[in-house]
């Protein structure tokens, strides 16, 4: 099988309250789970907001993350959702995947710490940039302002079908979201979601826009600013047929690009 139903999460994330957030997220997984979804994203640190509060959010990740892989179980669905996580210098920023077994399949550390927000002071940056098949679907996270580096999603594209982008971005900020996402996904010819909160949280408004992108950059599937989902078929052979139809990415010239000045 190389097609499926994803679906996103447009969640309104209870401000560093776990509790509320998890009761929240349970309700949309469960009408994800029932609307056929394979595959349901959860937003970046989607239990307790994008908090610089870095270590205290940290000491929920066992819990988080026991939640995660009891919903999986429960549903009989993969998850991937992004939470804060110990680290070995400061905390990371992590998207986790987990099977239908509760089984975690991947995790992904956020590569580049948003300088902005002085999340570089409080979370750690990773170095890995995991890729999953879920059911014949490849599979590759990332992490919000990843989303502005294109180097990244090059380094993962002929091994992707499916990019993931959960965040939490804001609204002030929204045409570059949605502008970033369509670009992602017609440069690298690959599927691209994007599932980031709604609402409000440390000082900052949330519009949602989240969206799932063909490989052509045609967005197939879109929510505003409201809690709800985002669902769409994903399929790896489409990903295949646009890349043979038009051969963009084997014109590229690495050894070229590596000798410029």
């Amino acid at each position: 099988m190389s097609a499926w139903t994803v679906a996103g999460v447009q969640l309104d994330i209870a401000w560093e309250d776990p509790a509320s957030s998890l009761v929240r997220a349970g309700a949309q997984v469960a009408a994800a789970a029932a609307a056929g979804a394979r595959l349901v994203v959860l937003p970046e640190m989607f239990a307790t907001g994008f908090s610089m509060n870095a270590e205290a959010m940290a000491t929920h990740a066992e819990a988080i993350g026991g939640w995660l892989a009891e919903a999986a179980r429960r549903h009989g669905l993969w998850l991937l959702a992004g939470l804060a996580v110990p680290g070995e210098i400061r905390p990371r920023n992590e998207a986790r995947l987990v099977d239908p077994d509760g089984a975690v399949r991947a995790t992904y550390h956020k590569v580049h710490p948003f300088s902005l927000a002085r999340e570089h002071e409080h979370f750690e940056g990773g170095e890995r940039l995991p890729t999953a098949e879920i059911e014949g679907v490849r599979v590759t996270p990332i992490v919000c302002y990843d989303l502005r580096f294109p180097e990244l999603f090059r380094a993962a594209a002929a091994r992707t079908d499916l990019f993931v982008v959960i965040a939490n971005w804001p609204e002030a900020r929204r045409a570059h979201w949605s502008t970033l996402l369509a670009a992602r996904a017609i440069e690298n010819q690959v599927w691209v979601l994007g599932v980031n909160r709604v609402g409000e949280g440390g000082g900052l408004r949330y519009t949602g826009d989240s969206a799932l992108h063909d490989p052509q950059g045609a967005a197939v599937a879109t929510r505003a600013a409201q809690v709800g989902l985002v669902l769409g078929s994903v399929d790896a052979a489409e990903v295949a047929a646009v890349r043979a139809r038009f051969s963009f990415l084997a014109d590229r010239r690495p050894g070229v690009y590596a000798a410029l000045r």
